[in-house]
């Protein structure tokens, strides 16, 4: 399929999706991200005041906003897709938000373990019970727009975090069965949120595995590449990647099993990424391994020393059908294709209307 074709397949798929009735809520909705850098919209540069810079946002936005990417995340087009604001970061000072349409907890960097390092999961937590209870102090004061008990217990909580651990536990030169050895207290992690959660009232629950690790750019820069596959892409890493998943899908059955009146979907990005990777031609894009934003050329364009907005860094075209954008994260182009994936149910266990929180 060629890039003009695709391009109008995506505009319509996200357009049938978010204005046509088949998604959006009909009720209030709220969201709450608990997550690392692909759902981080802005959480790091509020909470640190660590400056991302253009090109960032060029693409969307016109400016930074925090985000890496050159335009909207998964969770941007998501919440996009339910006609409800783009979610503002927990940290931000200066949004002017109320926060009814939910919260983003989600800090670039973050990982599960170690546990109270900010922002890990259970850092991210204990804001979101701090962020609940004082809302509803708030609420009982007659404040208005607040999200009230009810608001709480009918929103959905969205969980994408485990990209870091992997990487981080492999860049300490951990063996692969040292790495693999590792993910079960990841698990473990990601399962004490969810039941802490559950027991504050949380009933909904939107949760992603990790993509392909061994596909990213930066890591294909760094590793060593003793173990490339047949796409490019790190077997060992990848390996691992698809061991962390089996263990969260099977967490989520176990979940489901436990927790009766709740709803928990588990999304495979694993396998949508890795589609749009493997197939990039097919979907109108082109240098699936190569950086949009970054230095050095082919086969990577990455460099550690020149990241996408340090002085001497170079970007691709506007328009230019990239995947990855900067190494570790991916195009708005690739964002929305990823989100027309998730919005279709196919990825989905059990196959859950993404809206199926806010409507009647």
């Amino acid at each position: 399929m060629g890039a003009l074709l695709w391009s109008l397949v995506v505009f319509v798929c996200v357009w049938s999706y978010c204005f046509s009735g088949a998604v959006g809520c009909d009720k209030a909705g709220a969201v709450f991200v608990f997550g690392d850098s692909n759902s981080d919209t802005g959480g790091l540069a509020s909470g640190l005041g660590f400056p991302i810079n253009l090109p960032n946002g060029r693409t969307f936005f016109r400016r930074s906003t925090g985000r890496l990417s050159d335009g909207r995340l998964i969770i941007d087009h998501l919440c996009q897709s339910l006609n409800i604001s783009l979610l503002t970061p927990y940290l931000d000072a200066l949004s002017g938000n109320s926060f009814a349409n939910g919260a983003n907890f989600a800090v670039v960097g973050s990982s599960t373990l170690p546990k109270y390092v900010p922002f890990s999961l259970n850092i991210q937590l204990m804001q979101f019970l701090h962020f609940k209870a004082r809302s509803l102090e708030l609420v009982t004061t007659g404040a208005r727009n607040l999200i009230n008990d009810g608001g709480f217990r009918n929103a959905l909580y969205l969980i994408d975090i485990g990209q870091n651990d992997l990487a981080d536990a492999f860049s300490k030169n951990l063996s692969y069965a040292q790495v693999v050895r590792k993910i079960p207290s990841f698990i473990t992690e990601i399962e004490d949120v969810v039941k802490s959660l559950y027991n504050e009232g949380a009933r909904k629950f939107w949760v992603h595995n990790t993509g392909p690790l061994g596909c990213l750019p930066k890591l294909l820069t760094i590793a060593p590449k003793k173990d490339l596959d047949s796409f490019g892409c790190l077997s060992s890493y990848n390996s691992a990647a698809k061991l962390f998943n089996e263990a969260l899908l099977h967490l989520s059955q176990k979940l489901r099993a436990e927790l009766k009146d709740a709803t928990l979907v588990y999304v495979d990005i694993y396998a949508i990424k890795l589609d749009l990777i493997t197939n990039a031609a097919k979907y109108g894009f082109s240098n699936p391994l190569m950086v949009c934003c970054g230095f050095g050329g082919p086969p990577y364009n990455f460099d550690t020393r020149v990241t996408c907005g340090v002085p001497g860094y170079q970007v691709c075209a506007e328009g230019s059908r990239y995947v990855s954008w900067d190494g570790t994260h991916l195009t708005e182009a690739a964002n929305a294709f990823i989100t027309t994936r998730i919005l279709s149910m196919a990825y989905s266990t059990p196959r859950t209307p993404f809206d199926f929180f806010c409507r009647h």
